[in-house]
């Protein structure tokens, strides 16, 4: 008897182990996510979930990281629910469109990201999503463990930082056919990571620092990357290399 409530015990601990390494995806285009669940997988033999919004466990406690990638409405219910888990330790990832103009009507959401998309002319510093364009994509924090860690980027790609009036050349990587948003307007502290590089259909250049970042949040932590529009974007090693780092990361 002894012996097999020893089992027992083993066996939930183990289990118990091995929910802990899972990461859970939310997303609402599946296919994108299929393709980063086979790409961390493989990168750090990451174990993920994807699942839609109405079919969210009844706790998120326990998974490594939670992944959102919600192109369209995100209800209510899990809103509390991303918030909750990151507010209570958990490590919150939000990739592409779950910052849109969709979730303007959120109550929390942009509030807990601490930023905002302004309603007004992209010339005046209104958001803005331009499709159909090439992006480039520079490495803004050469020292941290997400940009770097088992990274060469393949590209020296010219570009001026925010603020700034020096073009240098940075190292990045490029993605063909994929969309970009502009005058994400970031209202609290946060480590950017990287910048954005992009030439809308009139010709102009737009370069900003705001592609990718990270931040505490409470007890927990939030990581934003801005690419991730196609298939493709999920498919390059370098960009599903930084989304494993992000899973893995130890801050």
């Amino acid at each position: 008897m002894k012996q097999l409530i020893a089992a027992i015990i083993c066996v939930f601990w183990l289990t118990a182990g091995t929910v802990a390494q899972e990461v859970l995806i939310v997303a609402d285009e599946i296919p994108a996510m299929q393709v980063l669940a086979k790409a961390l997988k493989a990168q750090e033999g990451i174990r993920t979930r994807v699942i839609f919004q109405n079919d969210l466990p009844a706790s998120l406690t326990g998974f490594r990281a939670v992944i959102v990638y919600i192109h369209k409405d995100i209800d209510s219910g899990p809103e509390k629910a991303f918030i909750e888990y990151a507010k209570n330790g958990g490590k919150l990832i939000v990739l592409h469109h779950s910052i849109s103009s969709a979730k303007r009507k959120n109550a929390e959401w942009f509030p807990m990201l601490g930023l905002d998309l302004p309603k007004k002319d992209v010339s005046e510093g209104g958001y803005k999503y331009v499709g159909d364009i090439t992006m480039e994509v520079v490495n803004l924090a050469p020292a941290h463990f997400i940009t770097t860690h088992k990274i060469t980027y393949p590209s020296s790609i010219a570009y001026t930082r925010e603020g700034q009036r020096e073009e240098k050349e940075l190292p990045g990587f490029v993605l063909p056919k994929t969309e970009a948003f502009l005058n994400h307007d970031l209202k609290s502290p946060r480590t950017i990571l990287l910048g954005c590089k992009m030439t809308d259909a009139a010709g102009k250049v737009w370069m900003q620092d705001r592609s990718a970042w990270c931040m505490p949040f409470e007890k927990g932590w939030v990581f934003y990357s801005q690419p991730g529009h196609t298939e493709a974007d999920f498919e390059n090693p370098i960009y599903a290399r930084i989304i494993a780092n992000a899973v893995i990361y130890k801050r």
